[in-house]
Formats: C-alpha cells, sequence, structure tokens
C-alpha cells in the first residue's frame, strides 16, 4: 500500500503514452513436455544498456506441468475509478495461471525486477472449491479486485457446467467466488474486457477443454463446434444483456479489444479462420441506439502452398491460414497490430475510422510455408503470436508460441522460444529491430509478454483523453 496513486497508474490514455518508456519486459516461459517447471524470464530492454535484449533474471516455479498461457498485473489504472476501493494499491504482482494445472502463482517485482520472487502459491483445489472452474486463462486488473477468466468448469475434463469468470482480492489474494450473476447463452470462454465509465464487459470464445488441451479437433473444427459469438454485459449488475453470433463458420473468436478512450463505444475481435475458405478476419463492435452490433471490417486470405511446405494437418488444403492468433491496439486506438501464427506475418493496421480498417504495415517472421528468418539471419520458427505494445506506440514486441499441442500440430519441426521487437514510424509502418532478438533456453518456448509500468493490454482507463 503506498501513500500515494502507483506513479505507473495514469487517469487517460493520453497520460499513458506520455510515461517514461520500459525498462524490462516480463515473458512467461512454458515447458511443452512438461520435463521442467515453467518460468518467468524478465528481459532487459533499455536501448544502449549491456545487457539490452538479455534475460537478467528467470524465475523458475517449483511445480510441473503448469502450462503457463496469459497472465497480468494485480492493478492498474482502473484503480484510478470512482467506484475503486483501492486507489492506493501498487502495481506491484504479477497473477500467471497454470491454464492446465489450474494452479496460480503471485510473483512480487519489488523493488527490483532482476530480483523478482515468487510471493504466493494459489492451489488448483481453491480455485475449484471457491469457484466451480477450472483452466484459469486471462487476468485483468480491475476497480475492486483480480478478474480471472477460465476456460474450464468442473470436473476432470472441464466439462461440468461451463467457465466463467471469477474474482480475486488484489491485495490478499484470495480466491472470492464467481464474478457472474446471471451468465446468459455463453458456455464456452476465451478472452473479457470493460469499458469501466459506460460500465460494460464484452466476452469471446474459444473452446471448451476436449476441444483444445490435446490439440485442435478437425472433426469439430469442420463442424463448426469452436466459439464463434461476443458476449456484452452490464458491467455492475454482473449480467448477460445480449450475444451477437458472427456466424457458426467464424471459429474461434478470440482477442477483444475495446477503445482505450471510454468516450469511444467500440472495439475488435480477432476471429481465427472461416471454414468456408480459411481466411481470418477483424470484426469491429460497437454500441448504438442502446444496441450491441458487430460487422466483419477486414479479411485475411489464406497463402497457397506446396504439400511438401504444410504439416498434416493442412495437406489436404493445399493452403496455409492466417490464422489470426492475437490483437492489440495501441494506446492512442489508432493502429490495430494482427498475429498471423500461420503464415507468419504481423500486420498494422490504421483503425482511424474503426469501421474501415487501412493496412499500413506489414513485416513476415516465420510462417508455415514461408519461414522468413529475422533480419540478423536468424531462423524464427513458428510465426507472431503475442504481441505487446508500449505505451508510445513506437515498440511492438511478440513471441512465437500458441499453446504447447497446437504449437505441435502446425509446427511438428519444433518452436524454439523467441522474442523480437518492431519498431513503428510516427505515421505508421513496421520494422524489425535488428538488434532485439531473445532466444530462450532450449526446451522451452516463450509465450505472452507484459511490459514494466504497465501496458496497452492491461491497462483500463477511467477519463478520456485530452
Amino acid at each position: 500500500m503506498t501513500m500515494r496513486p502507483d506513479p505507473t497508474f495514469h487517469a487517460s490514455p493520453r497520460l499513458a503514452m506520455e510515461a517514461p518508456a520500459e525498462n524490462f519486459a516480463y515473458t512467461l516461459l512454458l515447458s511443452p513436455d512438461f520435463s521442467k517447471p515453467d518460468a518467468l524470464a524478465v528481459i532487459d530492454v533499455k536501448p544502449g544498456s549491456p545487457t539490452y535484449s538479455q534475460i537478467v533474471h528467470t524465475v523458475t516455479m517449483p511445480n510441473k506441468g503448469d502450462e503457463f498461457h496469459h497472465f497480468g498485473w494485480n492493478a492498474c489504472s482502473s484503480a484510478l475509478s470512482p467506484l475503486a476501493g483501492h486507489a492506493f494499491i501498487e502495481r506491484r504482482y504479477l497473477i500467471i495461471p497454470g491454464l492446465r494445472s489450474s494452479r496460480i502463482y503471485i510473483i512480487d517485482t519489488k523493488p527490483d525486477p532482476t530480483k523478482a520472487k515468487i510471493h504466493k502459491i494459489i492451489e488448483p483445489e481453491e480455485v475449484f472449491k471457491k469457484t466451480g472452474y477450472s483452466r484459469p486463462h486471462t487476468i485483468h486488473c480491475g476497480p475492486d479486485g483480480i478478474y480471472v477468466s477460465t476456460l474450464g468448469g468442473g470436473g476432470k475434463d472441464g466439462t461440468n457446467g461451463p467457465p466463467g469468470v471469477f474474482i480475486m482480492d488484489c491485495e490478499t489474494f484470495e480466491v472470492l467466488g464467481r464474478w457472474e450473476i446471471d451468465r446468459g447463452p455463453q458456455t464456452r470462454h476465451y478472452d473479457f474486457w470493460w469499458n469501466l465509465p459506460r460500465d460494460y464487459m464484452v466476452t469471446s470464445e474459444w473452446a471448451l477443454p476436449p476441444q483444445f488441451e490435446n490439440g485442435i479437433v478437425p472433426e469439430d473444427l469442420l463442424s463448426n463446434k469452436y466459439g464463434h459469438c461476443l458476449h456484452f454485459w452490464d458491467l455492475r449488475a454482473r449480467r448477460n444483456v445480449q450475444t451477437i453470433d458472427l456466424g457458426a463458420n467464424h471459429q474461434m473468436a478470440l482477442e477483444v479489444r475495446p477503445a482505450h478512450d471510454p468516450v469511444r463505444e467500440y472495439g475488435f475481435v480477432g476471429v481465427v479462420v472461416d471454414t468456408t475458405n480459411l481466411e481470418a478476419s477483424i470484426w469491429t463492435w460497437w454500441r448504438e441506439g442502446g444496441k450491441f452490433h458487430a460487422e466483419k471490417t477486414a479479411t485475411i486470405p489464406p497463402e497457397p502452398a506446396p504439400k511438401e511446405k504444410l504439416p498434416p494437418l493442412l495437406q489436404g488444403f493445399g493452403a496455409v491460414p492466417p490464422l489470426v492468433t492475437d490483437i492489440d491496439l495501441s494506446m492512442d486506438d489508432r493502429f490495430l497490430y494482427v498475429s498471423c501464427w500461420g503464415t507468419g506475418e504481423m500486420r498494422q493496421y490504421d483503425v482511424s475510422d474503426p469501421r474501415k480498417p487501412k493496412l499500413a504495415g506489414s513485416v513476415h517472421i516465420g510462417g508455415i510455408a514461408r519461414r522468413t528468418p529475422h533480419p540478423n539471419g536468424k531462423a524464427f520458427a513458428a510465426g507472431p503470436q503475442m504481441v505487446e505494445i508500449s505505451r508510445d506506440g513506437r515498440r511492438v514486441y511478440w513471441t512465437n508460441s500458441l499453446y504447447s499441442t497446437w504449437d505441435d500440430q502446425f509446427y511438428p519441426d519444433g518452436v524454439p522460444g523467441v522474442e523480437v521487437m518492431a519498431n513503428v514510424g510516427r505515421n505508421g509502418g513496421l520494422e524489425l529491430d535488428k538488434d532485439y532478438f531473445v532466444s530462450f533456453p532450449d526446451g522451452y518456448r516463450a509465450h505472452q509478454i507484459r511490459l514494466e509500468g504497465g501496458d496497452c493490454s492491461t491497462d483500463s482507463f477511467c477519463y478520456p483523453s485530452a
């Protein structure tokens, strides 16, 4: 607890963009064969530092088989909300859920990120007992606690009841219980986000545990049995108020990214694949006349490829689907970054007009068929995956692992862990930084990134930009 609000909290997106640049990046490392524990790597991202783009500290967990995926901070700018009861809490702890184990680690990053350590471990039995949920997935810090989305319900296979969201105390880290009062028709889960002053949440859908834990199930995909809906909620009443079906062929509606400026009532969601043509898509949703609406506003076509360059899973199609697995929105709401994990492309869209995205930049690296090396000549297996944007919007970081069993299906030659960064032009455009290339220890894959002092993927702002 501090005597004044944490200086890394910002009342508006504009103030966040003017904050000091990040010095460290935190990256999750997972052991895909569970032969060793997962870990958290701390990376020096300060230009000019003698250890720039190197791992300067590692926190190795005491258990095996957690399968780290997404993580987040215990507190963020939403603590400045007038509704918050935690205005003087610190952005100090990283909350790391094990997607496969349902175990949650609390990592203390103070007083020095290079000395980060385990503060507390929440065992899966506590999550099961207090929520009935399993497979914790995404962490967001809200004005009244830590929100955790899950991908599984109860029972060994996670199908005894639907998944949902639960709350943790942001100071004691006690699991408090389920968030939903009235869930409506949602039976699958993935991402969630909100507009605090406008008092709504949006959630998306991926799959139930039997549909992802052992790899993608081709029969379910071709039968359109993965998630394809957006759900909108009254945030304070904790009830579903509207569901929009994007169409059963638009399989796996994953990351949701509302505008950072709370005045703007719109956002984006990425769809992994259209089963009718293998294209990926970006959808824009908005609220008008008291109702939410959504439309497809950008499509990314598949790339033809010879059979010998394709994994068995795709050889019958003769093409590589883009596979949009992550999207991220710059703090000024101008640029949307889209990870095409299959084709090996990071796309930058100008979304100044959110219903008419315009391709503004693109770089290729990796890819199922292209296998484009980094500008420094080093190989980059898989493709751009989890993406993270600096607060000022000038640097975009990403890693290359999606999920262990899916990695093995789409990239059977292996996915050595790598993290890269691209520089962003003032008027758009992307260029891979030749000097930023992080290779992780053998046997580890790299997943999500979080930046010191907060980032575009965790903070929710309560006040509009000036």
